[in-house]
């Protein structure tokens, strides 16, 4: 084996294991320079493998040259964009390496390029906005960077990097109360590894706002609960990932897309049962309990992302009352 196959090996190897730890790494604030490690790896790994055979010039052998360094990478990418600039991937692949260089200015301005050619894209527009913040001298999201996220918002309501960080500006606006709001929905869809913090920053903006707290899910009033059985039709039974996550959501008929009450449980063993009450009622403000009737739905997702995706498995919305029992046949798939 050639030095220059095991050279696209190695990178392989590196930018799968650097791609896990990018897509699940949590809510993060504080552990900023670990974050820049893995995107620094990301983006040279990536690189690397993007010029090994992701150009029409590297079916050419005597054109083909894998970067060595990430400044050569990044002289590279610079060419190809110069070259054609309507590359939306490779404007975000370059604001990533200037991320990994320690230049947030060019990586916002990167970003900015590409966010011209997809602006309605919700992970990049999030991205984007975080980029513009790390680039300022206060490290605050700015006027633009908060529209970007609440346009963001306006596209996909349950965006999960979006939701975070404009609660994050919201508190250094000093609009506590409105940070507290921004962040409550997001209990209904992280798991309890990453409820926990959260919670924790949600009762600290309410705090500030001369709020309680947030009750405790075990003493949240319950009214016996809304039993939702969920089968899967055996036509789609074979298309059901092994890793993949049911979402079994109540919401207000005709209200926001935010649930009222949501479970995620692993998609298997069906048909599977799920019991929702207030304590899986994600905003305070609003309990199962005080509806008299609500929206029940079902889906299986692949990526265990609570936003829905094409390809999503999902059983058709139906109205009930608070209580009793539902079944939900899972039988379609998203387009």
């Amino acid at each position: 084996m050639t030095a220059g196959v095991w050279g696209f090996v190695a990178a392989g190897l590196v930018l799968a294991v650097l791609t896990l730890a990018y897509v699940l790494r949590p809510l993060w604030r504080t552990r900023r320079v670990a974050g820049l490690a893995v995107v620094a790896g990301l983006t040279f790994a990536t690189g690397l493998t993007y010029f090994a055979i992701g150009t029409p010039a590297a079916l050419d052998s005597a054109q083909r040259r894998a970067p060595e360094t990430l400044a050569d990478a990044i002289s590279q990418l610079e060419a190809e964009l110069k070259r054609d600039p309507n590359q939306i991937e490779g404007w975000r692949l370059l604001g990533r390496a200037y991320v990994a260089e320690g230049n947030t200015k060019k990586a916002a301005d990167a970003l900015g390029r590409a966010l011209k050619l997809s602006p309605d894209d919700p992970d990049l527009l999030a991205e984007t906005a975080e980029m513009r913040a790390l680039a300022a001298p206060q490290r605050q999201f700015d006027a633009e960077g908060v529209a970007m996220l609440r346009h963001a918002i306006e596209v996909q309501p349950m965006h999960q990097r979006a939701r975070w960080f404009l609660g994050i500006a919201q508190r250094q606006a000093k609009q506590p109360e409105e940070a507290a709001r921004t962040w409550e929905p997001l209990l209904a869809v992280v798991d309890a590894a990453a409820a926990e913090p959260l919670r924790a920053q949600i009762d600290a903006a309410r705090k500030e706002a001369g709020l309680a707290p947030l009750p405790t899910p075990a003493a949240s009033a319950s009214t016996g609960g809304l039993k939702v059985k969920v089968t899967v039709a055996p036509a789609l039974a074979s298309r059901v990932p092994p890793n993949a996550s049911l979402f079994v959501i109540a919401r207000q008929p005709g209200g926001p897309p935010m649930p009222v009450a949501a479970e995620k449980r692993a998609a298997r063993d069906f048909p599977l049962e799920v019991t929702l009450d207030d304590g899986d009622s994600p905003m305070p403000t609003l309990k199962l309990s005080q509806l008299e009737r609500v929206e029940v739905l079902a889906r299986i997702s692949a990526s265990g992302d609570a936003t829905p995706q094409a390809g999503d498995l999902e059983a058709v919305a139906k109205p009930t009352g608070n209580t009793g029992v539902i079944e939900l046949v899972i039988d379609t798939v998203r387009p």
